[in-house]
């Protein structure tokens, strides 16, 4: 994060507590405040982690109150289907800036604006990687869900979850306002507009070189 904090591309971050736990994260407040600190001045989202929607409020608050530029993420439902969108619309009228997380289906966006309506900045994020990874093409998903939150200028959709740099064109030209790129993602910018026979022959040497220093005779 420190690191992509120098690149002007990137805009803000987001997090969640399955992506913390891979990094070796024990203290979750005392790693969001560490991060705070470091990036003062961009939108940061940080996860509630109950299954319960009054300690989901709870934690909502806690969060909340760590920077003026937190973000609480907030899931579309609970482990056992619920929705959680009664919570997110008395969050909204606190005032606390949210990232409602995990949805997948348009109606779910349509009911998450209107949870949203009206109050401070939030973010919308559909997982479009994973509505692809049911082999369903999710550029109309979030072509329709841009237009939901077109009503609201306190709402931004976020492209989620992306699998390819490609994701990035997509998310541009349906007028997605972010796209949340992962590090992987990121390294191929540079391949933008390269020449494809230039990157058959790249492709053919990588080829011929992992052979000969893995040694391999027939």
């Amino acid at each position: 994060m420190l690191a992509l904090y120098r690149n002007p591309l990137i805009k803000g971050f987001t997090t969640n507590p399955t992506l913390m736990r891979q990094a070796g994260v024990v203290d979750y407040e005392a790693f969001a405040r560490e991060v705070l600190q470091a990036i003062p001045d961009r939108p940061i989202s940080f996860e509630v982690f109950s299954d319960e929607f009054a300690e989901m409020e709870r934690q909502a608050h806690r969060i909340a109150a760590w920077g003026e530029h937190v973000f609480v993420k907030i899931p579309i439902t609970n482990t056992r289907g619920e929705s959680s969108l009664d919570l997110v619309r008395r969050l909204a009228q606190a005032g606390i800036k949210q990232n409602v997380t995990a949805l997948l289906a348009l109606d779910q966006v349509r009911q998450t604006c209107t949870a949203l309506a009206g109050g401070p900045p939030a973010f919308i994020s559909v997982f479009a990687g994973r509505v692809a990874d049911t082999g369903l093409d999710p550029t109309p998903l979030m072509a329709a869900a841009v237009e939901l939150a077109r009503n609201d200028p306190n709402l931004e959709l976020i492209w989620a979850s992306p699998r390819e740099l490609l994701n990035i064109f997509q998310a541009d030209a349906v007028g997605c306002h972010v796209i949340t790129a992962t590090v992987d993602i990121l390294k191929k910018l540079p391949l933008v507009g390269k020449d494809l026979r230039e990157f058959s022959l790249d492709t053919v040497k990588m080829f011929r070189n992992d052979a000969v220093n893995a040694g391999y005779t027939l």
